[in-house]
C-alpha cells in the first residue's frame, strides 16, 4: 500500500516526515511511504513578521490543499503550527510520541543576561520578558541552524528554540553558544509543542489513528481545545500545555496559571476548556 506524505522541505520537516514514514511502515502492514515536498507561504515569505502578518496557517495551508486535491494521503506537521480547527473534510488522525516540550534559551557564550533576544513569537517574548525585563526583542527567521549561526554572528545575544526540533536534528551543542532549557514555570510551551501531527482526509482517520500514539493525543487534544476556544494564531501571546495532572496556561490577558486535571477532563476536552476559561472569567 503506497502512502503519500505531504511535507515542507525544511531539514526539520523532512526529518520528522521520515520518522512518520518509519512508524507507518512498522505499524501498517504493507505500507510504503513516499514524500510530496511542498513549499508553504511561510517558507516563501522568509522576511515576514509572523506576529504582524498573522501566522495562522502560513506553514500548513498548502499541505492541506494537497490533501483536499487528493495529491497526498496525509500531511505531516509540527503540531504547534496547526490552527485550532481543521478545514472542512480534514481531520488530525493523531500524533507521534511526544518529544521534550520545553523551550530552550540559546545564549551566545559569555552572555548571562541578554540585552537583545531574537524571537518573533509574542508567546515567548512576553514570558521571557518576565525573566529579563530589560531585554529588547528582535525578529529572527530561518531554519534552526540558520538561527544558531545568526546568534553566534552577533545578530542578538540570545534566541529561543524548541527543544524537540533540536533533539530531532541531533543538535546537542553548538560552538560559541550555551543551551539552557526553560522549565514550565518559566515558559509555557505552545499548544502541541514537541508533537508531530498527522493530518488526513476525515474518511481516512481510521487507517492512521491505530498507528499513532494515544498518550500524546490525550494531552494534545486537550491543548488544542483551548486553542480552538480562544482562536487566533501566532500574533497572540497564548500557550497551553497538559501534563498527566496539571494544565499550564499562559495568555497575555491572564499571565501564567496552573489548573489541576483529572482523567475525566481529558475525556471531555472541549468541556474542560470551556470550564477552565469560565473559571478565569476569560473573554477573548
Amino acid at each position: 500500500m503506497k502512502i503519500i506524505l505531504a511535507t515542507r522541505k525544511s531539514p526539520l520537516a523532512l526529518t520528522q516526515t521520515g520518522m512518520v514514514a518509519a512508524r507507518l511502515a512498522e505499524k501498517i502492514p504493507g505500507a510504503e511511504c513516499e514524500l510530496l515536498k511542498v513549499v508553504t507561504t511561510g517558507d516563501k515569505q522568509a522576511e515576514w513578521s509572523l506576529a504582524k502578518q498573522g501566522g495562522k496557517g502560513l506553514f500548513t495551508a498548502e499541505l492541506e490543499q494537497a490533501l483536499l486535491r487528493g495529491d497526498a494521503h496525509a500531511a505531516v506537521h509540527s503540531c504547534k503550527d496547526l490552527p485550532g480547527e481543521n478545514p472542512p473534510g480534514l481531520a488530525v488522525a493523531g500524533f507521534m510520541p511526544r518529544e521534550d516540550v520545553r523551550d530552550v534559551l540559546v545564549l551566545r557564550e559569555g552572555v548571562t543576561v541578554p540585552g537583545t533576544i531574537a524571537t518573533g513569537s509574542p508567546r515567548r517574548q512576553q514570558q521571557v520578558a518576565r525573566l529579563f525585563p530589560a531585554a529588547k526583542f528582535t525578529e529572527i527567521r530561518g531554519n534552526v541552524d540558520t538561527r544558531l549561526k545568526k546568534i553566534v554572528a552577533g545578530a542578538a545575544d540570545a534566541t529561543i528554540l524548541a527543544a524537540a526540533g533540536m533533539n530531532r536534528l541531533g543538535i546537542k551543542s553548538w560552538p560559541g553558544l550555551v543551551f539552557r532549557p526553560m522549565e514550565l514555570h518559566e515558559s509555557v510551551p505552545a499548544v502541541g509543542q514537541g508533537a508531530i501531527a498527522l493530518q488526513c482526509r476525515a474518511a481516512d482517520v481510521a487507517l492512521f489513528t491505530p498507528a499513532l500514539d494515544a498518550a500524546t493525543a490525550r494531552a494534545v487534544d486537550l491543548e488544542r481545545a483551548f486553542q480552538a476556544a480562544i482562536g487566533g494564531g501566532c500574533q497572540i501571546a497564548f500557550a497551553a500545555h497538559a501534563t498527566a495532572d496539571t494544565l499550564h496556561f499562559f495568555h497575555e490577558k491572564t499571565g501564567r496559571r496552573t489548573f489541576p486535571l483529572t482523567p475525566r477532563d481529558f475525556g471531555q476536552p472541549r468541556e474542560t476548556a470551556a470550564r477552565i476559561l469560565q473559571e478565569m472569567a476569560f473573554h477573548g
